[in-house]
C-alpha cells in the first residue's frame, strides 16, 4: 500500500524543469454591466502551454450593454468576441477543440448555427449547446472553450 502512495508522491513532486509558461488576456471593459466598475474579476483567456482556455463571452454590446435584438447578430457579437481572444494568443478559430454555448432560448439553435458554421474552415471542435435559461445583461448566447496550438 505504501509504493502507489509514494510513488504518486515522488511523481508530483518532479516538476518538470521546463514548466509551460503561462499567460493571461484581460477582458474587454464591460460597460453597463452591474458590478463591473473595477473591471472583470477574471481573465479573457489564458495559455497555458499550448493550451489556451477562453472564458465565457457574452453577445453583449460594448457599446450599448445590451444585446443586439436580432438574435443573428448575436451570435456574431459573441462569436467575433472569441475570434479577438483566439487571435490575440497567436491562435485562429480552427485551433479550437471545444466550444460550450449557453443559450436562453433553444429555439435560436439554428440561427446560431447558421452564424457559427462560417468561422471555421477546417473540422469544427467538439461543442455543447445548453439552455441556460438567463444570462448575464439580458445576453442571448455565453460562448467558451479551448483551443490548442497546432503542431
Amino acid at each position: 500500500m505504501k509504493t502507489p502512495l509514494l510513488l504518486a508522491t515522488a511523481l508530483l513532486a518532479a516538476a518538470p524543469a521546463g514548466a509551460a509558461p503561462v499567460t493571461h488576456y484581460p477582458p474587454a471593459a464591460m460597460p453597463g454591466m452591474p458590478g463591473m466598475a473595477k473591471g472583470p474579476p477574471f481573465s479573457a483567456a489564458v495559455m497555458a502551454g499550448d493550451t489556451l482556455y477562453l472564458s465565457g463571452t457574452t453577445d453583449t454590446d460594448p457599446a450599448t450593454g445590451k444585446p443586439p435584438a436580432d438574435v443573428a447578430a448575436g451570435a456574431r457579437l459573441v462569436m467575433e468576441n472569441i475570434r479577438r481572444s483566439v487571435e490575440k494568443a497567436g491562435l485562429t478559430m480552427n485551433d479550437l477543440v471545444w466550444v460550450q454555448v449557453f443559450a436562453t432560448n433553444l429555439a435560436d439553435y439554428a440561427a446560431f448555427n447558421d452564424v457559427y458554421r462560417t468561422y471555421f474552415t477546417g473540422p469544427l471542435p467538439a461543442r455543447a449547446f445548453i439552455g441556460a435559461g438567463s444570462l448575464l445583461g439580458g445576453a442571448h448566447f455565453e460562448v467558451m472553450g479551448i483551443a490548442v496550438r497546432a503542431r
